[in-house]
């Protein structure tokens, strides 16, 4: 291996491990790999510049408002009680409440904290008084809060086709029937789960008697979140019906939320606002720099060959396509217990990329994998994202969220990673039905 890259990727790891910051980490190890190689650091900024000037970009920035503009408009309370009224009923319904709502807000936040921040202080106390233990409502939640990254409008998709060129509208439909999966799966374990995480409570969670009653509250409630759930019907329909392009949906996006919040449920106040834009701004801001200093990073490793060594290198040394593509995803559920999301699909996506080629899978099916399995290293320890602002926020010691949440892990998690990666139709039979096989390519 070339000395370049060897400098390059020691520096990485160990600005990893002593804790840098993702995007020094990139920028710092790519000045030394160039400056062992005797190149021109000019290769820099022309670099950087492309890497985020980029109309998805923009539609990332816009989502990202959208979102956190969601999370302080006062919807929380309105899809818990209507998903209350859907779910309710059956058995550890109140979990499973917990779990179609964090699927609501998933399609109304795109990403999953913000699912996390507006559910736990909310859910959490509600529940205990029901009987549930504060570990098991917050464990539930962080495990489920990663469909924030599967439902449309997803931020983590935008950003895969921002790295790898794909289709957006494509790729937004490959991770609907896994996020499905993963929610349904979580309420079925929850059914056999919850009795051991149960304690005496004298409380009883109201439910209406009879069907008519039963389909009046759901109509009630449905009518009061019309208002949150009517943003993906608007983003997406306008999307797949070609009325706009992703970027003027995550306009039409941020227009539509401000409505609702200062006219329609009237919760977003000046001081809330100015809190929104603030989170806006850092996090846009870090998503830039790391788009930018990532796509150094892996453009000079790719220049180097590094991206052609690990296909030939992976490919030499399993001959199987199913070994290939279980190492692939060990390798990307490991480093997701150390690193973020973001970073990982700036650096693995273009790694990886003549890898899947060669292996003549669907670029669309590997944005469904990646995400899957990124959205898995939220909620994986001991770097979980998740845990530690479930934790701070459902006042739960980390500790005590990981044996419920890596349970969640393996018997949903895990098999729902291995179904999207062996079965193509999954993540890809919507995309094709919708935008068609021209855009969604051969599988």
């Amino acid at each position: 291996m070339d000395i370049g890259v060897v400098v390059t990727l020691v520096l990485f790891f160990g600005g990893i491990v002593i804790g840098l910051p993702m995007a020094w980490v990139f920028l710092s190890s790519t000045v030394a790999g160039i400056l062992v190689t005797g190149g021109s650091l000019g290769f820099i900024p022309g670099t950087a510049y492309h890497a985020i000037n980029s109309y998805i970009l923009m539609a990332i920035a816009f989502f990202i408002l959208a979102g956190n503009v969601m999370g302080e408009a006062g919807l929380a309370d309105r899809i818990i009680r209507f998903s209350y009224a859907l779910v309710g009923r059956v058995k550890g319904g109140l979990i499973n409440v917990g779990i179609v709502a964090t699927l609501f807000m998933s399609a109304l936040t795109g990403s999953s904290i913000p699912c996390i921040a507006a559910l736990v202080p909310l859910l959490v106390p509600r529940f205990e008084s029901y009987g549930y233990q504060r570990r098991y409502t917050t464990a539930v939640l962080c495990s489920a809060s990663f469909l924030g990254y599967l439902i449309p409008p997803s931020v983590p998709v935008l950003i895969y086709c921002l790295v790898a060129g794909e289709s957006v509208a494509a790729v937004f439909l490959s991770t609907v029937i896994p996020g499905l999966l993963l929610a349904g799966g979580y309420m079925v374990l929850n059914r056999f789960m919850v009795g051991h995480y149960m304690q005496p409570s004298t409380e009883v969670a109201h439910q209406p008697a009879g069907f008519k009653a039963s389909a009046k509250e759901v109509g009630t409630s449905a009518w009061k979140a019309s208002a949150a759930l009517g943003l993906p019907l608007i983003v997406l329909g306008g999307i797949y019906g070609g009325v706009f392009t992703p970027n003027e949906a995550g306009a039409i996006a941020v227009v539509y939320t401000l409505f609702v919040g200062l006219f329609v449920y009237r919760e977003l106040k000046r001081d809330k606002f100015l809190v929104v834009l603030k989170s806006t701004v850092v996090t846009l801001g870090m998503i830039t720099l790391l788009l930018a200093f990532g796509t150094v990073f892996t453009r000079f490793l790719i220049r180097e060959g590094a991206a052609q060594a690990l296909a030939e290198g992976m490919i030499g040394m399993f001959e199987s396509k199913i070994l290939i593509l279980l190492m692939m995803n060990l390798l990307l559920l490991v480093l997701g217990m150390f690193i973020d999301g973001i970073p990982i699909l700036i650096v693995a996506v273009p790694l990886i990329l003549p890898l899947i080629r060669e292996l003549g899978i669907n670029n669309v099916q590997l944005g469904a994998i990646v995400v899957v399995n990124i959205g898995l290293g939220v909620v994986t320890p001991p770097y979980a994202i998740s845990m530690f602002v479930g934790s701070r926020l459902g006042g739960v010691p980390y500790e005590q969220l990981v044996r419920p949440m890596v349970m969640f892990l393996l018997i949903v998690g895990i098999p729902v990673l291995l179904l999207v990666t062996f079965l193509p139709w999954l993540s890809l039979w919507l995309p094709t039905a919708v935008v068609g096989p021209r855009i969604v390519g051969p599988w």
